[in-house]
């Protein structure tokens, strides 16, 4: 398909065939895969952690929170200190 376009930026152009010429590609073949990698992006469904459902890691993890603080941080967790 041929297609004329208007309206691109000139200098971003020159980069984006001087890339595709030095990767031997057809600039329509990079052209093609630019689109492509534009559209996968913006239908690519954004996770944000507060949809992250929380879930059981089994038995003895109950402390699991706690002993990881106490790792990264040292000492006692805040819950410990409230607790005493």
């Amino acid at each position: 398909m041929n297609v004329t376009v208007r309206g691109i930026d000139e200098e971003l152009f020159r980069k984006f065939k001087a890339k595709a010429v030095k990767e031997g590609k057809k600039l329509g073949d990079a052209l093609n895969e630019a689109f492509l990698l534009w559209l996968r992006a913006k239908n690519r469904k954004k996770r944000r952690l507060t949809g992250l459902k929380p879930f059981d890691w089994g038995e003895g993890t109950e402390r699991t929170s706690v002993e990881i603080d106490e790792m990264i941080y040292g000492g006692s967790s805040r819950e410990e200190r409230r607790d005493r």
